[in-house]
């Protein structure tokens, strides 16, 4: 894991949780949702800015920086004009793979869920 101050406290690592390991690397609003799109195959950077029009160039570099340090993605640098740099997962982050899935599918059920009790809600509603 990279040097980062950590989000959930102070504990040495032997002393935590398995859970805050992994939400330390692939947590954030945008960890997730660019190792998803990674899953299909290597990235260049402005491929990424397209894919996730609402994040800033910067944080989309502090993202793929956290993500590379720890040894989930790989940068690839072209020696080239103008400089060519692609994104892919390695190895160990295409381990992430079936925890990301996961929680595509838990997104996609929950977003479900709740707009059925926001249905039900506004159909209930009543006019005076």
């Amino acid at each position: 894991m990279s040097a980062r101050k950590s989000q959930f406290g102070d504990a040495p690592i032997a002393e935590g949780c398995s859970v805050e390991f992994t939400l330390e690397v692939i947590g954030g609003k945008w960890k997730g949702v660019l190792l998803y799109h990674l899953m299909d195959g290597t990235k260049r950077f402005n491929e990424l800015r397209k894919i996730c029009p609402h994040i800033t160039q910067r944080m989309l570099t502090l993202q793929l920086r956290e993500l590379e340090s720890d040894g989930i993605v790989h940068r690839e640098v072209y020696q080239q004009v103008p400089p060519k740099v692609e994104y892919s997962l390695t190895e160990f982050g295409k381990t992430l793979e079936p925890i990301i899935h996961l929680m595509k599918q838990w997104g996609e059920t929950y977003k479900q869920s709740t707009n059925r009790i926001s249905n039900k809600s506004n159909n209930g509603q009543s006019n005076g």
